[in-house]
């Protein structure tokens, strides 16, 4: 069965490789490309299963909420999402039966996989802080991709009973241990030239676990994207996270 696929933020540098790639994909129809101005109803949609969102941080749950609404499954690659908007997602699709929604911070198979081995190997090393480095003009940060994978880390240093990790740092005007997300220090990059990067430093006294990650190209993304595209319509609610797909 051929899978009909609407493209919000289509004009956007994301959404113009996302809209090639659905169009190239064997089993996938591209109905509709949609981008700033563009209604959100159902005529727009034209007839569209999936809803693949690269929008903005400012509008994307918006759009969510919109596209729930006007009958279709949506998959996110925006990210700026917190716990409170997941949890307004939920309560959405609990009143609509049928509908799913996949919201990832990230679509790179690399990256899915450098956050799970980060999260395995959180409990056995003493410190840990991510560092994630972009392009200048993206619009966030940290990235979403760095604060999942900071969650990660903290949530299974939690479940080993592991305390506070050793800082002395009691001075720090600037902000130069970076963002701290549940604990974990978090460092954003702008730099000219780069893509998308990630780098998850582990340490124990003598040794340490680098674990990066590196998308030089936004066409690395679109296989995790075409598998969440094919994919949710067999997951009713809200899944967080490519790595559900993956049975990681």
């Amino acid at each position: 069965m051929t899978i009909r696929v609407a493209v919000v933020g289509a004009a956007g540098r994301m959404g113009t490789t996302v809209s090639r790639a659905v169009e190239e994909a064997e089993g996938l129809d591209l109905v509709a490309g949609l981008d700033i101005g563009d209604e959100l109803a159902v005529e727009p949609l034209n007839g569209a299963d999936v809803a693949v969102d690269f929008t903005v941080p400012g509008v994307t749950e918006t759009n969510v909420h919109t596209l729930i609404d006007a009958g279709v499954d949506v998959v996110v690659g925006t990210t700026g999402w917190t716990e409170e908007s997941y949890e307004r997602v939920r309560e959405h699709l609990a009143r609509v039966e049928g509908r799913s929604v996949l919201i990832a911070p990230n679509f790179a198979l690399s990256a899915v996989l450098a956050m799970s081995f980060a999260a395995k190997a959180a409990p056995y090393f003493e410190s840990a802080e991510v560092i994630e480095l972009h392009h200048p003009t993206k619009v966030d940060a940290p990235s979403g991709t760095a604060v999942a994978t900071a969650q990660g880390i903290a949530a299974a240093r939690a479940e080993a009973g592991l305390g506070a990790m050793p800082d002395a740092t009691r001075t720090d005007p600037d902000g130069a241990r970076g963002s701290v997300v549940d604990g974990v220090h978090v460092h954003a990059v702008r730099l000219r030239g780069l893509t998308a990067h990630e780098e998850i430093l582990l340490g124990n006294l003598g040794e340490q676990l680098t674990i990066r990650t590196d998308s030089f190209d936004r066409a690395s993304f679109m296989p995790g994207v075409l598998l969440a595209v094919r994919e949710i319509g067999r997951r009713e609610g809200l899944t967080v996270g490519l790595e559900g797909l993956l049975d990681l």
